[in-house]
């Protein structure tokens, strides 16, 4: 359903140009990288908010819609700076305190906050399209360049899988009514079936979500169509 919020004029450089949330990002990136886990840091908060904007921007949705999926993109993974653990439901209330005072409008709160809180697959629905946008964009970011130490990679399968992903990209054809995650990876780092071991419930929620924006999801690995 393409609902349109009450829209305040808020937009995602507004948000980019906070220098709390941009203190909270940095912080919530260095101590993720403290305990082991990839890079979540500018370049790939920048990247889902990107793509969450433009694929709900592809499937022809009026405004503020693409631009609350790209702050919900920006915004989804400040909650790190608390903990790992529900990290979802910490950068929601860290959000709403933020947006509010940005001047945000009660329902392009709901919406960004209810996304945000609704991107981590264990617990997560697409219940709104930005939701639904973010899902996609924050799953499909595979990619070498999140690996931190790649020394590790022998022994850390995440890091492993995502060393092997030379290129992934979120093609949106919205008049097949597809979403199509297409990834690159190096075989000899990696094997595909590594990339089910781990990403098989990420795939779950992206299929989920496609279906919720009213598209089929495909996943290509290496030109092969895979689901």
């Amino acid at each position: 359903m393409n609902t349109r919020p009450q829209y305040s004029g808020i937009t995602l450089e507004k948000v980019k140009q906070n220098q709390l949330v941009n203190n909270f990002i940095e912080a919530a990136n260095e101590y993720l990288g403290a305990v082991g886990y990839t890079e979540h840091g500018f370049r790939h908060v920048s990247l889902v908010a990107a793509v969450a904007h433009n694929t709900l921007l592809h499937l022809d949705y009026s405004a503020p819609m693409p631009e609350l999926a790209g702050i919900a993109g920006y915004l989804h993974d400040v909650g790190n700076v608390i903990n790992r653990q529900d990290h979802g439901r910490s950068a929601a209330l860290i959000a709403m305190k933020i947006l509010k005072e940005m001047g945000a409008t009660a329902d392009e709160i709901a919406t960004i906050i209810s996304a945000i809180g609704n991107h981590e697959e264990e617990i997560g629905d697409p219940i709104n399209p930005v939701a639904a946008a973010l899902i996609l964009a924050d799953k499909s970011d595979v990619h070498k360049t999140r690996v931190r130490n790649p020394n590790m990679i022998a022994v850390d399968i995440h890091d492993r899988v995502n060393f092997a992903a030379e290129r992934s990209f979120l093609r949106v054809d919205n008049h097949k009514k597809t979403i199509s995650l297409e990834v690159t990876i190096d075989t000899k780092i990696s094997q595909v079936m590594e990339y089910f071991e781990i990403f098989l419930s990420r795939m779950i929620i992206c299929r989920r979500a496609a279906k919720f924006l009213q598209c089929n999801f495909e996943l290509i690995i290496n030109e092969r169509k895979l689901l």
